[in-house]
């Protein structure tokens, strides 16, 4: 029973009231056709029903945190460990999430940094040690001498210890200690108190209070300072003798109450910080408290004062703000610096002379006063330097850094994390990725293989990890590597359940289960499972079909003959492109290719189609850097199908989306029963009042406020989910009410509205692109990133074509079978045979052995790359010595 995890009547969505056996500790790969009930299977069933048991088992006080947990609708699923989801859902657009923090290398970083970091002054860049007492009294003394001379010797110098640093709260027993400890006065927020009085403060607000532990006369600090110590008439010490005791003994006093931190307010209303820690005797430059959250932009501590940390003038901006230029970090923080390494590793050139992919810094200049490390006479490295190398680079430099044994001893366990990250990183190919790469900016492949990253370095042991294709975005040359992880994930002693289309993950795995035969309400079946070798045998799997070559994506008999139509890119040098020229011929099927981080969506995207977008369209989005478009006179349309969701929303859905909805309306509204009822379009609209319940408003749920627990949403008692009041869901068509048709699949609703070309022609459209699974009322939110690029294409599909357009697509084989990918093929070749051109960038090889055209960048990924390596047909990539794709390739064609 321990090694198995027998799942009993799962009937998650559509799955059949299937029961099967997963062996525990091994590598399990799901497949089968898009819609099939994978997913289901794996994440809504099994992931589901291991998450809720985990927050079952924790405290009721716990549990009002992570919310209350659905069961998945399965009998019992016996065996089950703890799971821990990697799925591809939509990464954080938050500006302050990178690479580094999802990771959680940054939180290593900062500790490095707080721990064996050496700090320099901000004013005169020198390395500054802790002050002691002695000389923090002649740093007083001589910031008094410069500021008044021998003459004016008025007022008095404020020694204050700050006791608190901008942190809530009221702090009664703090200022009552404080009175009975003998001091006098307090600054709170600047003003001055005296604490004889009763002083309140409110709660919620953030206060600085410095105790003000001596006020100590100018006049007595600075006598005969240029002509000597004069003589004592009685033999007693000379009063400036005295004044510098007094001062020195306040300024021990304040150092002690101020946690090693002293604040010195002159006569001229100036003020300086002075530590017993990091302090530069000759400026009197002082640290605050070198600790980790020095290092930190999302913290008041070490964020930018002017950005607040975002590192942009205002949120979501492109300028840079004019304070930090981008770095996030207030200064101080930006000069604790690590050793460079010696030139002679290499990696100081590479660092100097390339600005990392994903970066938003600019270059400094050494005079600029916050010069660090590139070209920084000192040779050091800030947290900001090391955040801006690749992963590959930084790799390289926490291997050839140079500590001492201390630093070794201090910061041993601390590189141990920060090292097992980025060689993770490193082996599933994300080595072109900077640590600064902001989350919003990445591929949902990227984002899976980063968390993944972070659960290899937790080393759990025990767990169940569920993967969905975790291959996507990854070229053929990494994903070995990436196998390799897996395993290594499986070695530890881990269950992980790969849902996944890759042939090579699949022929890796240890056990395989295959849902089917078919998509939606034809799906939902054990098809085939077994050790994978077994069901390779199996007649009845059609991976296994194609794995076996029983089946298979023909490579064209014929390529269509690139003609003389080009758009030709002069001089893309966006981002890690270098300076590149390339022809995109028009009418063809054209594939960009190349190994993750080379250059591809730069190239296709940011330069090509920005390009064709402002100057068809208005755009004003900034196209990439290039010095010329030409030829775009050739085309009146282009059309780009990422991966983003069809609406942002719950109300938005297949339907809405390709404008099918508005049409089955008015057929409803046209029928005989509503026009005698006088009911318009409006009355079948969810999203207006006036046939819609009101009672849910229209979303067929109500949510519940449960004050201290979480919001728990159930079906509304009114239309009991059907979302449109009694009287119009007694309006039919075809005896089917409005609630019915948003209820039907794609494939249903094909044939339901047959003699109405208006919603046939953009049903038959979703159903050739493979989703006839789909619900037409299916909210967007619901949708995987590669179903929505195949609503956008289906959408594209249904419209007249001008056979002048240019269609992009961002590997829309994200999510297909291979039969899945066959059917898509024959789409896309149907809109170039119409004399349109449909560019995608793919990394899939059954793909790219059929287009007309490859263009090939590389070789490698980031600084390495964005070359053009190779353009012309897959033969002519093939036959290329130095294409990574070709060496693939090669296999597959003749």
């Amino acid at each position: 029973m321990n090694d198995k995890i027998i799942i009993k009547g799962a009937r998650e969505h559509n799955l059949k009231n299937i029961t099967l056996e997963l062996p525990r500790n091994q590598l399990i790969t799901i497949t089968g056709l898009s819609g099939s009930g994978k997913s289901s299977l794996a994440f809504d069933t099994i992931f589901a029903e291991g998450q809720r048991r985990y927050v079952e088992s924790l405290s009721a006080y716990a549990r009002q945190f992570l919310g209350q947990m659905e069961k998945p609708d399965v009998d019992e699923i016996e065996g089950l460990s703890p799971a821990i989801s990697i799925d591809q859902k939509a990464h954080s657009a938050n500006p302050r999430s990178t690479v580094a923090t999802i990771t959680e290398i940054y939180d290593y970083l900062r500790v490095l940094f707080a721990r064996i970091g050496k700090p320099h002054c901000v004013k005169c860049g020198r390395e500054i040690e802790k002050l002691s007492n002695e000389q923090m009294v002649d740093v007083v003394l001589k910031r008094l001498a410069s500021q008044t001379g021998t003459s004016g010797q008025t007022g008095s110098v404020k020694i204050l210890a700050p006791v608190v640093l901008g942190r809530k709260g009221e702090y009664y027993q703090l200022l009552y200690d404080l009175y009975n400890s003998g001091f006098a006065r307090v600054r709170i927020d600047g003003a001055l108190y005296d604490l004889s009085q009763q002083i309140k403060l409110k709660k919620y607000q953030q206060h600085t209070i410095e105790v003000v532990v001596d006020s100590i006369p100018v006049s007595s600090l600075l006598n005969d300072v240029i002509g000597g110590v004069p003589a004592s008439p009685a033999g007693r010490p000379a009063p400036r003798l005295e004044a510098r005791q007094r001062l020195a003994d306040a300024l021990e006093t304040a150092v002690e109450r101020g946690n090693d931190i002293v604040l010195i307010s002159y006569p001229d209303k100036t003020e300086q910080m002075l530590s017993s820690k990091f302090s530069c005797p000759d400026d009197g430059f002082a640290f605050p408290e070198i600790e980790p959250r020095l290092f930190s932009f999302n913290s008041p501590y070490g964020a930018c004062p002017v950005c607040h940390g975002l590192g942009t003038a205002e949120l979501f901006s492109e300028e840079l703000c004019g304070a930090c230029t981008g770095d996030r970090l207030r200064a101080e923080a930006l000069h604790v610096w690590l050793p460079s390494v010696s030139e002679g590793k290499g990696i100081r050139a590479s660092f100097l002379g390339a600005e990392g992919q994903g970066s938003r810094r600019p270059e400094r200049s050494e005079d600029d006063g916050m010069s660090r490390s590139r070209g920084s006479k000192n040779g050091g490295l800030s947290i900001v330097d090391i955040t801006s190398m690749s992963i590959e680079l930084a790799t390289e430099y926490f291997k050839t850094v140079q500590l001492t044994e201390r630093e070794q001893e201090i910061a041993g366990s601390i590189l141990k994390e920060i090292t097992s990250r980025l060689q993770f990183m490193m082996d599933v190919g994300l080595h072109y990725l900077t640590l600064n790469r902001m989350a919003g900016t990445l591929s949902g492949g990227e984002a899976q293989r980063i968390r993944l990253a972070s659960q290899v370095g937790s080393r759990l042991v025990g767990a169940l990890y569920v993967l969905d294709e975790p291959t996507i975005g990854l070229h053929q040359r990494d994903n070995d590597r990436l196998i390799e992880t897996l395993l290594q994930l499986r070695d530890l002693g881990n269950t992980v359940l790969v849902v996944e289309h890759d042939e090579d993950t699949i022929r890796a795995s240890d056990f395989m289960v295959e849902i089917g035969p078919g998509a939606g309400i034809h799906g939902g079946e054990v098809v085939a499972i077994g050790r994978t070798p077994d069901v390779f045998k199996d007649k009845n799997s059609l991976t296994a079909a194609y794995l076996r070559g029983d089946k298979k994506i023909d490579v064209p008999s014929e390529r269509r003959h690139v003609g003389k139509d080009v758009i030709k890119i002069r001089g893309a040098c966006e981002n890690n492109l270098k300076n590149i020229d390339v022809d995109f011929p028009l009418r063809r099927f054209v594939c960009v290719t190349g190994v993750s981080g080379s250059g591809k969506s730069t190239l296709a995207y940011d330069t090509m189609y920005k390009e064709l977008a402002r100057r068809l369209y208005g755009s004003k989005d900034r196209p990439g850097k290039h010095t010329a478009v030409l030829g775009t006179e050739y085309i009146d349309k282009a059309i780009l199908m990422d991966q983003g969701a069809i609406g942002r929303t719950p109300r938005s859905n297949p339907a809405t989306y390709t404008g099918c909805w508005g049409p089955i309306r008015e057929i409803f509204a046209a029928t005989e029963e509503a026009r005698f009822r006088g009911y318009k379009v409006g009355r079948f609209s969810f999203n207006v009042p006036g046939g819609r319940c009101e009672t849910c408003e229209g979303h067929g749920t109500v949510a519940i406020e449960m004050h201290f627990l979480p919001t728990v949403y159930v079906t509304c008692d009114v239309c009991k989910g059907r979302r449109f009041d009694r009287e119009t869901l007694e309006i039919t068509f075809k005896d089917k009410n409005v609630f019915q048709v948003l209820e039907m699949t794609v494939e249903e609703a094909t044939e339901f509205f047959s003699e109405i070309p208006v919603v046939h022609d953009k049903m038959k459209t979703l159903n050739e692109v493979g989703l006839g699974y789909l619900r037409l009322g299916q909210s967007a939110t619901t949708l995987s990133g590669g179903e929505a690029q195949r609503v956008k294409l289906a959408s594209e599909l249904s419209k007249r074509s001008t056979g002048r357009t240019l269609y992009l697509l961002d590997e829309p084989t994200t999510g297909l079978h291979f039969e899945d990918v066959k059917r898509l093929l024959e789409v896309l070749h149907k809109l170039v045979d119409k004399g349109n051109t449909v560019v995608v960038i793919e990394h899939n090889l059954d793909v790219i052995k059929t287009a007309d055209w490859l263009i090939d960048l590389g070789p490698e990924g980031g600084d390495k790359g964005g070359n053009l390596v190779i353009a012309g047909t897959p033969e002519d990539i093939a036959r290329h010595e130095k294409s990574y794709t070709g060496q693939y390739l090669r296999r597959m064609l003749k």
